[in-house]
């Protein structure tokens, strides 16, 4: 069976600096693959100065940092990657943007379709989601754990699991074949703190 990983995505952020010390101990919880800064509506500017507050805070601590939605900023912050959607842009366009030696993940819904032309035009990695409701993000869509299996039987690019995800219902995605569980409410909702919600989901990971 694969091991699967925790791959965190920022609440929202509207002061950098005051989230630092939250993913830095939210870090040091515990082992976390990447951390995606997803910041929507805000000025480029604004966006260049959060990757110079947090990115060094994972990559100090060899977490991968990817930049949601904007290639063009991954690349000229020094993020380890970007992550868009894969009806936002396209994803030859992303992977342009990015080059060759940075991470490009892309979220293809309940999409077998759009996952597999992800993968084609240049993705290192898709997400499927949402799984469950999520108080994070509104969606109608609502994939099934088939999906994960699915993929991981047939491809070779590393598969993400996003969408209301918890300690309680993440068993079926690890056990289907999720290399990473993208999380937000799970973890930096935590009655008590990141941390916590850092060493629980990784506990859920592990018993599943």
């Amino acid at each position: 069976m694969n091991e699967c990983q925790l791959y965190l995505i920022t609440p929202p952020v509207p002061d950098p600096a005051a989230f630092a010390p939250d993913l830095a101990r939210a870090l040091d919880a515990g082992p976390v693959a990447a951390v995606q800064l997803r910041l929507k509506d805000v000025p480029d500017d604004a966006i260049l100065r959060a990757i110079d507050v947090l990115r060094p805070v994972a990559q100090e601590r060899g977490v991968a940092f990817i930049l949601n939605d904007r290639p063009d900023l991954a690349r000229r912050g020094g993020c380890d990657g970007a992550h868009v959607g894969a009806e936002d842009m396209a994803v030859a366009d992303a992977r342009f943007a990015l080059g060759d030696d940075l991470q490009l993940g892309v979220s293809c819904y309940d999409s077998r379709d759009l996952a597999m032309r992800a993968g084609e035009a240049g993705a290192d990695y898709v997400a499927f989601g949402a799984f469950f409701p999520s108080v994070s993000k509104e969606t109608e869509i609502r994939a099934e754990a088939e999906l994960l299996s699915w993929w991981a039987t047939m491809m070779e690019l590393p598969v993400v699991a996003i969408g209301g995800i918890t300690p309680a219902n993440c068993g079926p995605l690890v056990r289907a074949g999720a290399d990473f569980l993208a999380v937000i409410s799970a973890v930096w909702g935590h009655p008590d703190g990141p941390a916590a919600g850092v060493r629980t989901m990784n506990a859920a990971i592990a018993a599943a």
